[in-house]
């Protein structure tokens, strides 16, 4: 949720972000009066308490006389401090409601648009030239005895798969080289559960705009993640951190689950959009007046990533309506895909601001020792969609693939042969 004093003070800033967004401006509107209703609310809740719990004291200085007719008018007072409540607690859900529908304020400098507007920021590598014709990732999967969509679809439905043989050893070497990565550069390992409560999938923003993309078992009222993301978001609810020695890292290493709702017949080929992946995210607590360094910092770190597998790869600045909702800022590495003649993501990295963190009740303590709302971030750092852009930009005339140099010693080979 945005802070309630920024929207106050800067509505029209408020509103030019949900028009960059391609969102609703008068959502601004009707969070101003929801606030202004609510204040009214408690003020007058507030109010009547007080008029209460002095007709009270008078009572108890009253003589027998006068009693009974200030017990008739406490009674009423009473009834209608007890109205007053009810009206407040109708004000605080309005409020919530209200709060809860507007997505995060857009960072300036942040492309205005949908999907089709971000802006390149940087171009990585060249993509090969091939000498023959490149066959695409679910070609060299199956001839390379990596990937068995047939057999996945056959146990589980379409969009799933089986990892077989040295492509089972190809991501898990991805994802332990990710580990490896953020443990050096000071991330706690984690592996969360994939499982979490309503309110910690509703405090990271993923039941509103994206709830249709969201596993949800009916019968336990809880919902399977599409990203360790949520977990290591609700890893510190309702708690006041320490911050003064700087951010708090988190890498998440876990499955993933997508119902891809809305994208039938889009990329159903191979491995690109699946229903379930694995992943290493890191999630990253600090203070606001640092989130910025942080995303940098992230970035950084991602394309070291992209580095150690040698794939030619752009950075884009994301715009503003394919943000989501939680994030104000989002950053993709889309890396080249031969077969496709595009280019397509691999890691992306939000600064997601106060927002989730106002959910979840996440703060630290300033220099003065007051409690402040904590700002959070998250970026990947390797998935299983990697193996797409290595089988393909590393394929050889004869059909094999070269390994990564930093992938060999998890593989167990430098080529992978039909």
């Amino acid at each position: 949720m945005i802070d309630l004093r920024f929207l106050r003070e800067n509505p029209e800033s408020v509103r030019a972000s949900q028009r960059a967004r391609g969102e609703d401006p008068a959502l601004v509107d009707a969070l101003l009066e929801a606030d202004a209703a609510r204040r009214a609310a408690v003020a007058t809740a507030d109010s009547l308490r007080a008029e209460h719990k002095a007709m009270g004291k008078v009572i108890g200085k009253a003589s027998k006389e006068e009693r009974p007719a200030l017990l008739a008018a406490a009674t009423d007072m009473s009834a209608k401090v007890k109205e007053a409540e009810v009206a407040q607690n109708a004000a605080d859900a309005d409020l919530d409601a209200a709060h809860r529908a507007l997505s995060n304020v857009v960072q300036d400098g942040a492309p205005a648009g949908g999907e089709d507007d971000y802006i390149v920021l940087e171009t990585v590598g060249t993509p090969p030239e091939f000498d023959f014709e490149p066959k695409d990732h679910l070609e060299l999967g199956e001839s390379l005895g990596l990937i068995d969509m047939e057999r996945g679809a056959k146990v589980s439905g379409s969009r799933f798969y089986f990892l077989t043989g040295h492509g089972a050893l190809l991501q898990l070497g991805l994802l332990q080289l990710a580990a490896q990565k953020a443990v050096a550069n000071g991330f706690t390992m984690m592996i969360p559960p994939v499982l979490v409560r309503p309110e910690i999938m509703a405090g990271t923003g993923f039941l509103g705009q994206h709830s249709a993309e969201v596993y949800h078992l009916a019968d336990d009222d809880l919902y399977l993640v599409g990203t360790s993301e949520v977990p290591l978001a609700g890893y510190h609810a309702e708690e006041i951190l320490d911050l003064s020695a700087g951010a708090k890292r988190y890498a998440g290493w876990s499955s993933c689950f997508r119902r891809e709702a809305g994208s039938y017949g889009k990329d159903t080929r191979g491995i690109i959009r699946v229903h379930q992946f694995d992943k290493v995210e890191m999630f990253v607590y600090t203070t606001p007046d640092q989130a910025d360094a942080e995303h940098q910092r992230l970035l950084a770190w991602e394309r070291e990533m992209l580095a150690a597998i040698d794939v030619p790869y752009r950075v884009i600045d994301v715009a503003a309506g394919d943000l989501g909702s939680s994030a104000a800022r989002k950053f993709d590495c889309e890396a080249w895909v031969p077969t496709q003649r595009t280019y397509r993501e691999l890691t992306s990295t939000s600064n997601c601001t106060t927002f989730q963190a106002r959910r979840l009740a996440v703060r630290y303590r300033d220099e003065n020792g007051k409690a402040q709302i904590a700002a959070t971030l998250n970026g990947t750092l390797a998935t299983t969609r990697w193996i797409v852009a290595i089988l393909e930009n590393h394929q050889q005339a004869d059909g094999s693939v070269r390994v990564p140099a930093a992938l060999v010693p998890f593989v167990g080979t430098e080529v992978l042969k039909p």
